[in-house]
């Protein structure tokens, strides 16, 4: 089992920044593909970003390519979501998700989930 507790979110204004932080437990951290999804009310959960294990490689989803960064520390069993130029389409609440496989990585396949850190951007 892998524990994953979120923190970092809140309301800032269009243009702000937040950063979300995910501390995992519970297995080896460095031996999962870890990231990010989000929910808007009404929608469907979507995938925003995730780190492989080993090479960092990063994805994104487009909507946030130049503004959000995803990273981690392994040492510190910890990934980071730093959100730039925040956009009130980003209001959501943000789940930190951990998974072995980089193709499992999908909102219906991944392994762990985050409890959720609601993010509010006002206009």
């Amino acid at each position: 089992q892998v524990q994953l507790v979120e923190s970092g979110g809140g309301l800032v204004q269009a243009g702000g920044s937040l950063r979300l932080s995910c501390a995992a437990s519970g297995r080896t951290f460095s031996n999962y593909v870890m990231g990010w999804f989000r929910q808007a009310p009404g929608k469907e959960r979507e995938f925003v970003a995730a780190i492989r294990r080993s090479s960092g490689a990063t994805y994104y989803v487009d909507s946030v390519k130049g503004r959000f960064t995803i990273s981690r520390d392994n040492a510190k069993n910890t990934v980071y979501l730093q959100m730039n130029s925040l956009k009130p389409e980003d209001t959501a609440v943000y789940y930190c998700a951990a998974d072995v496989s980089i193709v499992e990585f999908t909102a219906t396949r991944v392994d762990y989930w985050g409890q959720g850190t609601q993010v509010t951007v006002s206009s």
